[in-house]
């Protein structure tokens, strides 16, 4: 579908339309200006899939402006497992993408703005863009003390990260993303941004930590609104278009047709986990059992979030050995995952001989390994 149609599209369905200073015009080139209605981070993430893909960005340019509910988001070439906490993560059920451009792990909230430019791959500068962004802030607050770095990423106070960057390029298309904390929960980012798991061994792309402060912590006057709308005035400026923000629903097939299917795609076990990078596995845990102590020690190697080796060893006399090889026959092949691994314990729990002791010694192994995952 082309750019003209969408508009067209637009108008035909009545899309909320914020009016702001300069009112909206149609325009056929240009830049274009899109903000979205829902807060799901998979829906936001197929939006930035289905721009790329749909619209033609040869004399258009785009920035849509979007935020999340409580998420955590990593690129596309990192490891969930050695990036955050993912215990903490299901307790909290905040959610879990993993988004199509490279770069780090991010905490997403309703105090955290996402922009994503779009433009053709001739085009794409994501200096610039940022640059944008730091001209905005200081057009609405002159005071504050912001600027970009080396790494693309902006400063605050010349030492707290306020934004960080990512990118996706195509063969003719490209698009840039970068947050903005306004007003984001810390205490729930430093916490779920930790990884507890040991013994883990990766190729994937490590996420660089950082210094972060919200820019409500300098200013509280500001909100996310105030600071969506300056940053598309300042876009609307440089690329001479009204300053106009068109909100789209991505849920409405008739504006974005195949838009729940990116949708579901992003939400899929086999995206989210199936993507990382291969990786080991390589560590002890201490189980205590009335009062005494055992070393296990554990080593997996797992492909496409699967178990593709696992070896777990433990004194026989602690648990029969063909108990044990048929765990490990068991998780080999099997999702490296919680869920997975409680229903695998439970189906073999039920063919063990009926020995409460046994039972007992398997189900305190069993929790264990799934306190790896």
């Amino acid at each position: 579908m082309v750019l003209q149609s969408l508009l067209k599209n637009c108008l035909q369905l009545s899309c909320i339309l914020r009016t702001p200073k300069a009112g909206f015009r149609s325009t056929m080139s240009g830049g274009l200006i899109i903000q979205s209605t829902s807060n799901d981070v998979y829906q936001n993430l197929a939006v930035e899939d289905w721009i790329l893909d749909h619209m033609n960005l040869e004399n258009r340019q785009v920035l849509f402006l979007w935020r999340n509910s409580p998420a955590v988001v990593i690129g596309r070439h990192q490891n969930p497992w050695q990036e955050f906490n993912l215990r903490l993560l299901r307790q909290k059920n905040i959610k879990l993408a993993r988004r199509r451009s490279g770069g780090g792990t991010v905490y997403h909230d309703l105090g955290n703005i996402n922009l994503t430019f779009f433009t053709t791959r001739k085009k794409y500068e994501r200096m610039e863009n940022l640059k944008l962004v730091v001209k905005a802030l200081k057009a609405l607050r002159p005071q504050l003390d912001v600027h970009v770095t080396d790494r693309y990423d902006i400063l605050l106070d010349r030492q707290y990260k306020i934004s960080g960057t990512a990118a996706k390029l195509g063969r003719t298309t490209a698009y840039h993303h970068c947050t903005l904390l306004c007003n984001a929960d810390k205490f729930v980012l430093s916490s779920v941004l930790k990884s507890p798991y040991k013994g883990l061994k990766s190729n994937a792309t490590p996420s660089v930590p950082a210094s972060v402060k919200n820019l409500f912590e300098e200013d509280p006057s500001l909100t996310c609104e105030m600071l969506l709308d300056a940053i598309a005035e300042e876009y609307a400026t440089q690329h001479q278009i009204d300053h106009h923000i068109t909100l789209i629903n991505p849920a409405d097939e008739t504006l974005l047709p195949g838009i729940n299917n990116k949708t579901k795609e992003l939400q899929t076990w086999e995206w989210v986990y199936g993507k990382t990078p291969k990786f080991s596995v390589s560590t002890c845990f201490n189980m205590v059992y009335k009062d005494s102590f055992l070393d296990v020690k554990v080593d997996m190697d797992v492909k496409h979030g699967r178990i593709e080796v696992c070896n777990i060893d433990l004194p026989e006399q602690w648990l029969p050995p063909a108990l044990c090889s048929e765990l490990v026959k068991s998780l080999t092949g099997s999702k490296f995952c919680p869920n997975e691994t409680t229903t695998l314990a439970t189906t073999l729990l039920r063919v063990c001989p009926q020995d409460n002791e046994l039972h007992s010694r398997w189900n305190l192994l069993c929790e264990n390994m799934i306190m790896l995952m």
